[in-house]
């Protein structure tokens, strides 16, 4: 099979196919890892796979891939991604609602507002009932006012709350924004924990609900999971790719298959936004 010169670099037939890929796509993301280490490593197995050296100087063809919505190292679920020029995408087609399933804990503050932070505060929580939580809700659904958590991806400086925060700096708290809660409901209510089932706007920080639901009650409350169950379009049951499907091949098959689900279709053209450049636009959601 004949090979093809783009950019100076000589493709295979798999590394021609892997830059012929442009659209959005979704993978699974576990806990543990950042969203930009699960983007690394996808990144690494493609190249890999077309036999493309990620070590070596600087590739004149360089590969157009990144993620659109941040999600915690602790969380898991839907990470939405755009390859070619699906990373210009990622801005508009992702601007809508997300939605999660968290689990919080009642009577525990942590410094981080989840399981991964040391407990700064700890409170009685057995006078609160079922219909307590259920009528706090309430208050925390439509625009809303909401303070982001001080270890977090927004940044002072051109560097991230959370990294100043582990350096011991001292970081001011960032005014308190406008957010969006579509819904919210309550799921399970089994004292110290409770499940909620969130669909939310860009910019909404599930963690900061959780502390701010144990506030309103009288207590505290910090999160203890939370997953990530759709993006925009993408379901974690539907579209998610878990890592044993990161190949060219599969990819390229979910792309066509997530095709249907973006605006605009027929034509790619529409789908273009005017946000120029390679790296993805990434919105805080956690």
């Amino acid at each position: 099979m004949a090979a093809r010169e783009a950019g100076g670099v000589v493709l295979g037939k798999a590394a021609e196919k892997l830059f012929s890929l442009s659209g959005l796509f979704a993978v699974y993301k576990p806990k543990g890892p950042t969203s930009a280490g699960v983007l690394n490593l996808l990144k690494e197995k493609l190249l890999a796979e077309a036999g493309m050296q990620t070590n070596r100087n600087k590739r004149k063809k360089v590969l157009k891939i990144g993620h659109g919505g941040t999600l915690d190292s602790a969380a898991e679920g839907v990470l939405v991604i755009g390859i070619g020029k699906g990373t210009k995408m990622l801005g508009t087609m992702l601007a809508g609602s997300k939605k999660y399933t968290a689990i919080g804990l009642l009577g525990k503050a942590t410094d981080t507002l989840d399981a991964t932070g040391q407990v700064t505060e700890e409170k009685p929580y057995d006078q609160i009932t079922k219909g307590d939580l259920e009528n706090v809700l309430q208050k925390f659904t439509g625009d809303i006012m909401q303070v982001p958590p001080l270890y977090s991806a927004l940044k002072k400086d051109g560097e991230r709350l959370s990294t100043l925060m582990k350096r011991g700096e001292a970081v001011e708290a960032k005014p308190a924004r406008p957010v969006r809660v579509y819904s919210l409901s309550l799921q399970q209510f089994q004292p110290p924990l409770f499940t909620l089932d969130v669909e939310c706007g860009g910019g909404f920080y599930v963690r900061s609900l959780v502390s701010d639901i144990g506030k309103e009650l009288s207590t505290c409350a910090t999160m203890q999971e939370l997953t990530r169950t759709k993006h925009g379009p993408f379901t974690l049951e539907e579209h998610a790719l878990h890592e044993d499907k990161w190949t060219i091949d599969e990819i390229a098959r979910s792309l066509e298959h997530c095709t249907s689900l973006l605006p605009g279709e027929p034509s790619h053209k529409k789908l273009k936004t005017e946000h120029p450049g390679e790296t993805a636009v990434s919105c805080e959601d956690k």
